[in-house]
């Protein structure tokens, strides 16, 4: 039976060598593959769960730029725009607490705030913190 052989490059600066290749395969399944490392950092402290702060509003007539409503609560903001003719006619605001802006809402959500309207009672004093 013949011999198959193959060229070695693998040599060290003398050129190449031609080999038998079940040499050449028992060669490369004696090197080993290298070791992979992971580190591991200290374990994260556990970080204390806190509930959501409730949501601050702002909302801004947009025909008179006059502010009708600032850091209010979702019922008092739903309450305010009882009395408003349209979703358009208003910008409403969102206290985004990690950025410390207001972030004005898509016109999906204010669509979705204003869709409320109706659906609550009138608190019994509108100035009373709640």
């Amino acid at each position: 039976m013949a011999k198959t052989w193959i060229l070695d490059t693998e040599t060290k600066g003398t050129g190449a060598n031609m080999v038998p290749l079940e040499k050449a395969l028992a060669k490369r399944s004696a090197e080993q593959d290298l070791a992979v490392v992971t580190l591991e950092g200290p374990p994260a402290p556990p970080r204390p769960v806190q509930p959501p702060a409730p949501l601050s509003f702002r909302i801004v007539d947009v025909r008179s730029s006059q502010v009708l409503a600032d850091r209010v609560d979702a019922r008092a903001a739903v309450e305010v725009l009882e009395d408003v003719g349209s979703v358009v006619d208003i910008r409403i605001y969102v206290w985004a607490p990690l950025r410390e802006r207001w972030r004005l809402l898509t016109l999906e959500e204010q669509k979705t705030l204003w869709g409320f309207r109706g659906r609550t009672e009138p608190s019994a004093a509108a100035g009373a913190p709640r």
